[in-house]
């Protein structure tokens, strides 16, 4: 399906969420009693489906590979914690990522097409994309425009999504809205 095809849906069209039976499903939640051990698995298998992110300006090297460190064992008194499903950081540390994770099974993540405001230009963003890719990322972050989100440029959105997908080739593509 492309934007550009009549059978693409209206996005505006969409109904909105039932806020009263979710607020419904989540007091049957806390009502309900877990057991200890039961939390306790649950709080595992959350580590792993977690990214341990750093994206401050301030990132070296050295903060990236303590953070990969972590992520590969965030319990380091309990090997059975972790480990964490990915380290996601700028594009520029992708390749100290790769080399810190090598083959743990964290995956590396990046942040790429102009995070966090998804400004800049559609081919500065695809180049950012193949930039991460090459350096070794195995899913990208990709941030759309807000403004175009905002405007209800729906099929702009959807066309750049598709393009960079494209850019990503066997790399994950993870759209944050």
């Amino acid at each position: 399906m492309s934007a550009t095809d009549p059978s693409f849906p209206d996005l505006r069209t969409l109904s909105t969420i039932d806020q009263v039976g979710v607020e419904e499903r989540a007091r049957r939640f806390e009502a309900r009693s877990i057991k200890k051990e039961s939390k306790l698995s649950a709080l595992k298998l959350a580590v792993t489906m977690l990214d341990v992110t750093t994206l401050e300006g301030k990132d070296s090297p050295g903060k990236v590979k303590q953070m990969c460190v972590k992520a590969m064992r965030p319990l380091p008194d309990d090997p059975g914690i972790g480990p964490a499903a990915a380290v996601c950081v700028y594009p520029r540390l992708v390749r100290v990522a790769r080399e810190a994770v090598g083959q743990s099974g964290v995956r590396v993540a990046s942040v790429a097409t102009g995070f966090p405001s998804g400004q800049s230009r559609l081919k500065e963003r695809l180049s950012e994309i193949r930039y991460a890719v090459g350096a070794g990322a195995d899913e990208i972050d990709m941030v759309i425009s807000r403004g175009k989100l905002l405007h209800g440029e729906f099929r702009s959105i959807f066309d750049e999504i598709v393009r960079c997908k494209e850019a990503c080739g066997a790399a994950h593509l993870k759209v944050i809205l």
